[in-house]
């Protein structure tokens, strides 16, 4: 069982990659009655073509108002981490709804706060982005995303570069946290402790 963070309404925006996390909370959505759109956007990469097909294919078949955005900026002096993340965000941020909600879970924020740790300056992913963006899922670990979409046979696309460690977070995912585990075991539920000090009342 899920543990939302905050309020979701009746009518809500799902930042929907095409991959599990995403599509757990779009199908979880829509068995909770909910009028769902969807968000998708292009990183002009040969999987997001791919994904792009996904998407639209699945928006298709359920009757879902799909928008799609793509790479307007230039990556400039930022990684491309950096840069897919700010036009990304830049797209969610142009659009008309209320509410937005991406599918970033418990151990996305345990990530962000070793990585932001590395630099001196411990960090967490917050529940809201402007007031627009939430992040209901941010109580909820991987594993029982993992669980839900294959009791529920939810189709997803996997993104190749999952598996790359060239990204700093995947580097972080697949070579940092299974040692802070040994070290640690219980890191997911001290995050979850810090986490629920920051949301306070939500």
């Amino acid at each position: 069982m899920f543990r939302l963070v905050g309020k979701i309404p009746q009518r809500v925006t799902v930042a929907c990659s095409g991959g599990m996390d995403s599509m757990c909370m779009v199908d979880f959505l829509l068995k909770g009655k909910r009028d769902v759109h969807l968000a998708y956007f292009n990183h002009d990469t040969l999987h997001s073509k791919e994904a792009e097909k996904f998407v639209k294919y699945f928006a298709a078949q359920n009757n879902l108002v799909l928008t799609v955005g793509r790479v307007k900026g230039n990556k400039g002096k930022r990684s491309l981490e950096e840069f897919w993340r700010d036009e990304r965000y830049a797209f969610l941020e142009s659009l008309n709804p209320k509410f937005i909600a991406t599918a970033h879970h418990l151990d996305d924020v345990v990530e962000t706060w070793l990585m932001s740790s590395f630099h001196g300056n411990s960090n967490l992913i917050p529940y809201s982005r402007g007031g627009k963006i939430f992040r209901p899922f941010l109580m909820t670990q991987k594993k029982e995303i993992r669980s839900y979409v294959e009791r529920h046979n939810v189709e997803f696309i996997e993104d190749p570069s999952n598996s790359s460690t060239k990204f700093m977070r995947n580097y972080t995912r697949h070579n940092i946290v299974p040692h802070v585990l040994k070290v640690n075991p219980g890191i997911r539920k001290t995050i979850k402790k810090k986490l629920i000090e920051t949301l306070g009342e939500i």
